[in-house]
């Protein structure tokens, strides 16, 4: 019989099986444990980073507009991959439909791209407001903040949807065992008995490229920006005000670069330990983001003080 593609399998199964972390089979509650609270902190971090975002008029500037679509963005990541990786640990639940899996592969890569589109979007607004703080509400103004907001979906769209189409295309005529805790493009590509090279070419040139383009634009704002107050006043200001999203950055593209290269040329690294980069590069950056904004912002802190605490119980205390 004929191989036929991903979507129409020559096999009984309807499923692709799921191996988790290889090799770490025999720690599945410890390992639960561990991605479970990194997931619940994940999502209430970033939830109560969109709720005093959302609550607090004052807050509507477009660096926290940014914060905000970047807390999404966190959400949507962790919440594709994490659940079923529990339910692997806990349920033994190995199985992902065909359907699921491209779905949850989309949604993977696309939130990468736009998470990198969201932070040199951060950068440009940091150097707008610290070099040309007269100009900064004329220049990001909320067409334009919209605008920006929408060409980091489209992008990660136009990067997605090919990629996408040449994966479910690919004849199917192995093992439906995929070597990964979620359906990863180089995981699920190695199953193909056809060329899988094209697909990965085109994921590793766009992700390059996207990465490259991204970390050279964050790097000339940043450039500018130590240009612009070196020997100043405002020098210590300026770091101050740039170092969370510095912070944020080097969480996000370090282990991102090492994940995506090291998945590429895999040879000289054990397959668990790709599994285990892939997990952390997804769920670390995520959890640790509206840590460090919150500690870093007291403009986010105070907001959160108010929404978790209200008003009239701080008059309260104040007044005591």
């Amino acid at each position: 019989m004929a191989p036929g593609p991903f979507s129409r399998p020559n096999s009984s199964s309807s499923s692709f099986i799921l191996v988790g972390i290889p090799n770490l089979e025999a720690f599945p509650i410890c390992l639960g444990i561990l991605f479970c609270s990194a997931y619940v902190l994940t999502l209430l971090g970033n939830s109560m980073v969109l709720l005093v975002i959302v609550l607090d008029k004052s807050l509507r500037d477009p660096m926290h507009c940014f914060l905000a679509m970047l807390a999404a963005i966190d959400a949507v990541m962790v919440t594709s991959i994490v659940p079923k990786l529990l339910g692997i640990f806990w349920l033994h639940s190995n199985q992902i439909g065909y359907t699921a899996c491209f779905v949850q592969m989309f949604f993977v890569h696309s939130t990468t791209s736009e998470e990198s589109g969201v932070l040199l979007a951060m950068a440009f607004d940091r150097y707008v407001a610290i070099c040309h703080p007269l100009r900064y509400r004329m220049i990001l103004n909320r067409r334009t903040v919209a605008r920006i907001c929408l060409a980091i979906v489209v992008r990660a769209l136009l990067f997605m949807l090919p990629l996408t189409g040449m994966v479910t295309n690919l004849p199917c005529c192995r093992s439906l065992v995929v070597p990964h805790s979620y359906c990863e493009h180089m995981a699920v590509t190695s199953l193909a008995c056809a060329d899988p090279n094209p697909s990965r070419l085109y994921s590793m040139s766009m992700s390059s490229l996207i990465v490259g383009m991204d970390t050279a634009f964050i790097a000339v704002s940043y450039l500018m920006i130590l240009k612009a107050v070196l020997g100043k006043e405002s020098c210590r200001r300026a770091f101050s005000t740039c170092g969370c999203h510095i912070c944020v950055m080097m969480l996000y593209y370090i282990p991102g670069l090492v994940s995506i290269y090291v998945q590429q040329f895999s040879h000289a690294v054990s397959v668990r330990a790709q599994v285990l980069l892939a997990d952390l590069y997804l769920t670390l950056p995520a959890m640790l983001n509206p840590i460090i904004y919150s500690m870093r912002t007291r403009r986010i802190r105070k907001a959160m003080l108010n929404v978790l605490i209200p008003r009239k119980a701080h008059a309260c205390h104040s007044t005591q």
